[in-house]
């Protein structure tokens, strides 16, 4: 915690993510080669599904990401609404567009997936629909903390939808066992065991850590951003 309140400072943030973010830039290309070659080259086509397979390598790491990318917009908006971290409104605003990017990736590869696998593009089905709402969310978090010439007003109004919208967040979970729904089942944090074959959940899992490390990256640049554009319009502000 100590280390966290630490960083809250944002010019100690930035000195911190300079530091890092060579490193994690470079493990990050490594990551999506060795990925990559895993999931494209070497894994084996689904029994089923066939070479279709393969957007789930893209498909469920998004999912997942836009998923946790909206859990921090939580925290940061609770830290931001309940203890005023002055660093948590600006990753907030950084985070937004990445956690949209990876949910309309999301949407995309799904939509992609669904065409030869359900017949169509597009169904009103219980967890496709919650995952639109979570991108709606995202934008409406993005535009809210636009929306006032008083940054920090915006800031605690997108702090205030993002701790709503979290709701969303076990509905999309869990909304193919409470609904009967076209999505397939959850495969992967069954209690038994993974209901995917070893060649495919490895290059999976790899590729999921892959898109982790490309947000966090993405996160820490956009977050230096933030930090040195809020300095500029306080500096326009004195001036």
């Amino acid at each position: 915690m100590a280390d966290l309140h630490f960083l809250a400072n944002p010019a100690r943030f930035r000195r911190f993510s300079q530091r890092v973010l060579p490193g994690l830039t470079l493990a990050t290309v490594l990551s999506f080669a060795v990925g990559l070659y895993l999931a494209l080259l070497q894994s084996p086509p689904d029994y089923q599904q066939g070479e279709t397979v393969r957007i789930m390598f893209v498909h469920v790491p998004s999912a997942w990401l836009s998923m946790a990318g909206y859990a921090l917009l939580a925290v940061l908006g609770a830290s931001l609404l309940v203890w005023r971290h002055p660093l948590a409104a600006l990753m907030a605003r950084a985070t937004a567009p990445v956690g949209a990017c990876f949910a309309l990736v999301c949407l995309l590869t799904g939509s992609l997936w669904g065409r030869p696998m359900w017949g169509t593009y597009w169904v009103w089905d219980a967890r496709l629909t919650s995952m639109l709402l979570l991108f709606f969310l995202y934008l409406g978090h993005i535009a809210l903390s636009r929306a006032y010439d008083d940054p920090d007003r915006g800031d605690r109004a997108a702090a205030i939808l993002a701790l709503v919208g979290v709701i969303n967040l076990p509905i999309i979970k869990f909304s193919v066992d409470w609904w009967n729904t076209l999505h397939q089942p959850a495969s992967i944090t069954r209690l038994d065991a993974p209901a995917i074959h070893p060649a495919i959940l490895m290059p999976l899992l790899w590729m999921a850590g892959s898109f982790l490390l490309l947000f966090i990256v993405l996160v820490l640049v956009r977050t230096e951003t933030e930090i040195d554009r809020r300095r500029l319009e306080i500096a326009d502000q004195s001036a």
